[in-house]
Order: structure tokens, then C-alpha cells, then sequence
């Protein structure tokens, strides 16, 4: 067996080939040797390329989705129509749910469920953030008779069942806000629409959050109380925008 030759590094000893000039400088070489190293990774980089383009070619199995029931919008597997009515509750106010796009496509959806127990004609989903007399005229004239409330624990809301006992009429249409507190404010605050309606509360709302404050959970302040009591921690922003927006917060301006 021949002995293995050992690898040459560019600092060795380079045996010139007949007829090579002698006054060719080491550093000239180098250079040269030095030169091949960029298109290397060049071709590198171009096969590593071709074998990546490669795997779009892969065949891909399409995600097939649980099949869904047509009533409650749930897999069949974890269907709720058993534990539903039969029937639909026949009741005689209307109800609007106003629902953040957000919360369309959550795992567990109550608006369906609620959907599926009244009438078609007795309950209406509106999904948006924002809404308007021009792209919603069915929906402002809801908002300004004087038998439309709206379900949101403003100041200024009373409790639906003491509503109901000392007002002569009877609300015929309720709108409900679905989505988180902050989504809910948001809709609520930034369409004027919502702040025609009386404002009610429901009494187990009342009673779920005395039963969080007693078992541990802390009453949070808001932005706009912070700010009206010299107690808000943050900077104030330099962005004229938002120095706009806290001054409005601080004058108990709704925007």
C-alpha cells in the first residue's frame, strides 16, 4: 500500500511546474488559491438550494377537519343537542349579539349553542369590531327605541330584574356584547350606537364577581382612574397621538 500524503496548506512548499516563472511572488499565489474558496461556497450554497427546492415537490396530505354538527357548530364527537331543547324557547324579545371576530373561532362557542335554543327570527349574530348608521341601518334604528337595552357593567348600569319591575315597558330587544373585557370595552366605547340603549346587568354577573373578590381576585384600577390620581407607573408617551388619547382618558372622554 501506498503511504497516505499528508494535506498541503497554503503556506507549503508549492512545487513549480516546468516552465512556471520564477519570479512569480509567494503572496501572488495565495491569492490565487485564495480566490477559488469564494466560489466554492458559491456552488455549495446553489446545491444546498437545489436540495431544498426539492422538498416543495413532496407530496402534502390535506388536513381533513372533524366533521361538525349543523346545530351547535360542535365536533360530533363532543356534541351538546342532547343537553340542548328539543324544541326552540319561544320567548318575545329579540336579542342581538354583537361578537368580536376573535371569538368566532374559539373551541368552545357559546353563541351557537345559544343560537340553537331561540327561534331564528329571535336571535341575530352580528360579528364586527365597528359599526355605523351608514353600514348598519338596521341596527342603529334597534339602538335608538326606547325598549332596546344593552347588557354592559357600565356606572351607569341598573340591574335587568329591578328594570323590568319599576319600567311601564317592557324592553323588546337586548343587545348582548361577546368577547372579552377589554374586546367588549372596546366595542362598547368606540361605536356610539351602544351608548343610546339604557345599560343593564344581570344579577349573576354581579354575583360571579363578588365570589372572585372573595376567593383571591384583585380589584384592578383603570387606565382612566390611574391617570386622573397622579398613579399611573408608566411614562407618558412621546407619540403626539397617544398623548392625545391619554388626555381624553383623563377628561373622562370616552373614545
Amino acid at each position: 500500500m501506498e503511504p497516505q500524503k499528508e494535506a498541503r496548506t497554503p503556506r507549503d512548499p508549492v512545487a513549480r511546474l516546468p516552465g512556471a516563472s520564477s519570479s512569480q511572488k509567494p503572496d501572488e499565489e495565495e491569492r490565487r488559491e485564495g480566490g477559488s474558496a469564494p466560489a466554492a461556497t458559491a456552488l455549495d450554497a446553489e446545491a444546498d438550494g437545489a436540495s431544498a427546492d426539492g422538498l416543495w415537490e413532496l407530496p402534502v396530505e390535506a388536513a381533513e377537519r372533524r366533521p361538525e354538527c349543523s346545530r351547535c357548530s360542535r365536533p360530533q364527537k363532543v356534541c351538546l343537542c342532547p343537553f340542548l331543547p328539543v324544541h326552540p324557547l319561544h320567548i318575545s324579545t329579540h336579542l342581538y349579539i354583537i361578537q368580536h371576530p376573535a371569538e368566532e373561532n374559539k373551541v368552545l362557542r357559546t353563541v351557537p349553542l345559544l343560537a340553537a335554543c331561540l327561534p331564528q327570527d329571535k336571535c341575530k349574530v352580528k360579528i364586527g369590531r365597528r359599526f355605523s348608521e351608514e353600514r348598519d341601518p338596521e341596527l342603529s334604528t334597534v339602538c335608538r327605541k326606547s325598549d332596546t337595552l344593552i347588557l354592559y357593567p357600565g356606572a351607569d348600569a341598573a340591574n335587568l330584574e329591578e328594570f323590568i319591575l319599576d319600567s311601564p315597558i317592557y324592553p323588546s330587544t337586548i343587545i348582548i356584547i361577546d368577547g372579552t373585557w377589554s374586546q367588549a370595552k372596546d366595542i362598547f366605547y368606540k361605536n356610539s350606537l351602544f351608548r343610546l340603549p339604557k345599560q343593564t346587568l344581570l344579577r349573576p354577573l354581579q354575583a360571579l364577581c363578588s365570589f372572585q373578590l372573595q376567593h383571591g381576585a384583585q380589584i384592578r384600577l383603570s387606565k382612566e382612574h390611574l391617570l386622573k390620581t397622579g398613579l399611573y407607573p408608566k411614562p407618558m408617551p412621546k407619540n403626539k397621538r397617544k398623548l392625545r388619547k391619554m388626555e381624553l382618558l383623563m377628561n373622562s372622554i370616552k373614545i
